[in-house]
């Protein structure tokens, strides 16, 4: 039983290992973060890119080589909205803006979904021009960093309280998945990414199926850019963008195989709180005018690592002799 839980949980143990790693290490650069205000900023600043690397593991798992690259512009696009549309609308109450931001974030994914079920246009390319369109589109709504979340939303960013509504939207995402993962549909969404022919012969619903992991990706976008709206308190058209590259890294670095049928959601939160503390290391030593870019140098080389060491474990075993 044991064993077979180990064998089962095998691709956490080098997200898992650098968490512990990192973490003893900015526990000696920077121990700060490990107080009572330093873990409720860590829970406010990570929150949005745990949130984006979730959102993508459905995808990723349903399979063709499927990996949001859209999911950053996505988070950009429900901020400024929100700031922008609802604040002209004068709409501030939080089940609407609550709403509002899941239901455009799953309206972009189902758009998603549809162009490559009844377009037959690949994923990656697909997901590349939402990219591109939404990155544009953020800066056309709002050209330059600016305006005023509303004020319930704003108050997040204090980042002062653990037990806050940040907090509770990471349990309630992480609630969601493990309803969502005990499903029938979770388990051809699986049969699906692992082989789709198959999967379809045998009777899986191809197109609900994808439908769904898109739907269920928009679920965890909308909850991401809300919690990124909370963090900086106004609209900010580019700041999304960046989630891209690091939320890949993440759902990478989690044991995620990108070639489908493989991962969850705790591989994915692993590989983002790695990349957080990624993030507080290096900002603990003094890199001057480009502290920015080793940053971005680091996620880089975690990524190509992270391909390397899932291509490792999907090599078929050589056969006996």
């Amino acid at each position: 039983m044991v064993s077979k839980l180990l064998q089962r949980n095998a691709h956490l143990a080098v997200p898992a290992t650098l968490v512990v790693v990192l973490a003893l290490v900015a526990f000696i650069r920077a121990p700060g973060t490990f107080t009572y205000t330093g873990l409720a900023g860590a829970v406010l600043v990570a929150a949005p890119l745990i949130l984006a690397a979730v959102a993508i593991t459905p995808i990723a798992i349903a399979g063709r080589g499927g990996v949001d690259l859209s999911i950053g512009p996505l988070i950009g696009f429900v901020n400024v909205t929100i700031v922008v549309w609802l604040g002209a609308l004068q709409i501030s109450n939080p089940v609407l803006v609550f709403a509002f931001a899941i239901v455009v974030a799953c309206l972009w994914q189902g758009l998603l979904a549809a162009m490559i079920i009844y377009v037959r246009i690949s994923p990656i390319i697909v997901t590349l021009a939402g990219y591109l369109i939404l990155q544009g589109v953020n800066l056309v709504i709002l050209p330059r960093p600016g305006g005023f979340a509303p004020e319930w939303l704003a108050d997040w960013g204090w980042g002062t309280e653990l037990l806050g509504p940040v907090l509770y939207i990471l349990i309630a995402a992480c609630v969601i998945w493990f309803v969502f993962q005990r499903s029938p549909m979770f388990q051809h969404i699986r049969l699906m990414g692992a082989d789709e022919r198959t999967a379809y012969t045998s009777g899986v619903d191809i197109v609900k199926a994808r439908f769904a992991a898109h739907l269920m990706a928009g679920v965890f976008a909308g909850l991401a850019a809300l919690c990124l709206t909370g963090m900086i308190g106004s609209g900010d058209p580019t700041q999304g963008n960046t989630l891209t590259l690091q939320a890949i890294t993440a759902l990478v670095l989690g044991g995620t195989s990108l070639a489908g049928g493989k991962g969850g959601i705790t591989g994915s939160i692993l590989g983002a709180i790695a990349m957080y503390f990624v993030f507080v290391v290096l900002s603990s030593f003094n890199f001057g005018a480009i502290s920015g870019f080793m940053t971005q140098l680091s996620y880089g080389l975690i990524l190509v690592v992270s391909l390397m060491l899932s291509l490792l474990t999907l090599r078929p075993a050589p056969r006996p002799a």
